[in-house]
This record gives C-alpha cells, structure tokens and sequence, in this order.
C-alpha cells in the first residue's frame, strides 16, 4: 500500500508531459541513422551499440556493421572473429557476443524476426527491461516505457522524486509511474526518444540544466522549487580498482605474436598482446620470454599506458623483444593482418600502434 501511495504522488503530473515533450522531440531530433527507419533490427543494433556509447562514436559503426550483416539472419551466421573486427573499439564486447546469440534465438525461435511484445523481448540476451522497453515501443508503438539514467534524472527533476535513483525500487517505481500514462503507437516512440533526447542535451547530468530551453519547465518541479542543482539524489560510486600489466611486444622474423584471452570475463574471446600481472623490470620481462621457449635478442621499454574501465583501471608497462623464435604459445601475424584482421580490445590501442610503427 505504501509503495502504491509511492507511486501515485510521482504519477500525478506526469500525463502532462506528454504533449509538449512529443512535440518539442519532432521539431528538434536529429536524423540519426537508426531514426531514420522502421526496421526493428536497426532500431535493436542502435539501441545495443548506444550503451556507454556516444552518439557520435556510434554511427560508423552502425553504418558499417549494416552494411555487412543486413539481417538478423546475416548476423546470426556471422564468424565470430569478424563479429569481434567489426565491433573492435566500441568496447564493452559482451554487447556484440549477446546479439549473435539473440540473434541465433530470434532465427530459431520466431522465424527471424524480433517480437514485438516487450516480455518476449526481454527473453532474449543482452536484452534488459530498458532495452526490451525502447525496442517494444520505438519499433513498434506498444505503451512500453525504457528507463535508464537520463529518464531517471528527467523524472526526478519533473516529479520532485527526492530518493536515490541509484536504487533499484526507485527505478521501479518510475517505470511504474511512466507505464500507467505511456501512450501507443508513433506517440509512444516519440514520448520515449523525446526522454532520451530531453536527458542527452537539456536535462543533463553534469553541470547546470539548460532550463531556458525545456518543454517541460512549466511543470518541472524541481525547477519551481530551485532544487535543479540538487536533485536527482544518487548515492556515491564505488572507487575503481587499480590493477598493473605489463604488455609484451614480441616480434620474430617480421610477425608480432597475439594469444585469444579465456571466452569468458573481461574483454573474454579478443586477441591481445601477451601480458603478465604486475609490473615487470626489463629482465623479469626477459625471463617472461624464456618461460615461453624462446630467447629475447633485444629488450626495449615502450611506454606507459592507463585504460578505464567501468570498475577497473589497467595501468600498463611495456617491452619491444625481438625473439629467435616464434614461441608456438602465441599466434604469429604481419603488421598487415594485426592491423586489418584481428579485433585488439581499445585497453591495447596505445601497444597497437606502438606494434604498427617503424621502429
């Protein structure tokens, strides 16, 4: 009953939104690809490669991974090695490996063609309840609200939601809210991408909202009570964690070697650059070589590198060793094929481009 009342109170104004968020969104979208056509593949590609992703990083990959696998069909019988080439610095490669095998699901199981019921949906991985909920209702008009951080943030400043929208039941109690007024048809597309939109480039996140330019000023409770600086609330994130590699460049007879990490955890079925835990001195990385069945000619420092994760930071050493032999732990390739053939998870750009440059 409480949560119910809970609700309730955040459900009041929202029905008033609908209008002039809807038509606020078709005056200002941009012609994005992926809004630009029906096609419910399309709009699941972009909703997937949206995610931690900009907009602007997102189009070429978009573009080009249509252009080589136009169908659920195509994608579902994609090798995976070109799955991985095509997706190679987008990050977060998990997101491609869960759409071939929804894809392989959506051929199997509903004779190549998305459902269009947010809960058949949902089914499928990679696909969550935002997801479900953006496909549900941008490619086919149901009353199906997506709720993710930027609708969180919207809502809260909208409705004066005063709890930790980093929490689970507040996310619940939103969506709930949004799905007791969300339209059908071209209003529920509009209504979702319009909260989106209202999120990236109005309502934003870090800095000060741009007020002046809101549809929704006029019924924003935050904005009538002055508290647009201090909500949403949202409990402090947990530090990163620091963990330290060092990256091994070896190069025998013109080849550089590679190895495939485990299929599963981090970064799970990409080629890389050996490496080790820690951070090794030029003759521990010496040693590293020998281990392998090989013999180090030469022995040069190639740099320092930090990469980001969402959780972790990987702060990364390096070594050029030339090698009398091409140790059989490691795949030998041409700076051609490294550079054209296999899919090097952005964590090594930096070793990747020292690796391609003359030395």
């Amino acid at each position: 009953m409480c949560e119910r009342t809970e609700v309730t109170a955040y459900r009041a104004p929202l029905a008033n939104i609908i209008n002039p968020l809807c038509l606020w969104y078709e005056e200002v979208k941009k012609p994005l690809p992926w809004r630009l056509t029906n096609d419910p593949y399309h709009i699941w590609l972009s909703e997937i490669m949206l995610q931690q992703t900009r907009i602007e990083a997102v189009i070429p990959y978009f573009q080009r991974f249509l252009s080589l696998l136009p169908t659920v069909e195509a994608l579902a019988s994609c090798p995976d090695d070109l799955l991985m080439k095509l997706w190679e610095g987008l990050g977060y490669y998990s997101r491609a490996r869960n759409l071939k095998k929804a894809a392989v699901m959506i051929c199997q199981n509903f004779n190549g063609s998305l459902p269009t019921e947010a809960q058949a949906l949902r089914s499928l991985p990679g696909i969550g309840e935002y997801t479900a909920g953006a496909i549900a209702s941008i490619a086919f008009g149901k009353p199906e609200p997506a709720v993710d951080g930027n609708v969180l943030r919207v809502m809260a400043r909208i409705a004066g939601i005063s709890d930790d929208i980093s929490l689970p039941a507040t996310k619940k109690k939103v969506r709930a809210a949004l799905t007791d007024i969300y339209p059908s048809g071209e209003r529920a597309a509009s209504l979702t991408e319009g909260l989106m939109e209202l999120g990236e480039t109005v309502c934003i996140p870090n800095g000060q909202p741009r007020c002046d330019a809101c549809p929704l000023r006029d019924l924003c409770t935050a904005y009538h009570t002055d508290q647009t600086e201090t909500l949403p609330k949202r409990s402090a994130k947990k530090p990163r964690k620091d963990l330290d590699y060092t990256v091994f460049l070896l190069v025998c007879d013109g080849k550089i070697a590679l190895r495939k990490r485990p299929k599963e955890g981090l970064l799970g079925g990409l080629w890389e650059f050996p490496n080790t835990e820690g951070h090794l001195t030029g003759d521990d990385a010496k040693q590293f070589v020998r281990r392998h069945q090989s013999e180090p000619m030469s022995c040069v420092s190639c740099g320092s590198a930090t990469h980001i994760f969402t959780h972790l930071n990987w702060n990364m050493i390096g070594y050029r060793i030339v090698c009398d032999f091409p140790s059989e732990a490691f795949l030998w390739v041409t700076p051609e094929e490294l550079a054209n053939g296999y899919a090097i998870p952005t964590a090594f750009r930096y070793y990747k481009k020292v690796a391609l440059s003359p030395f």
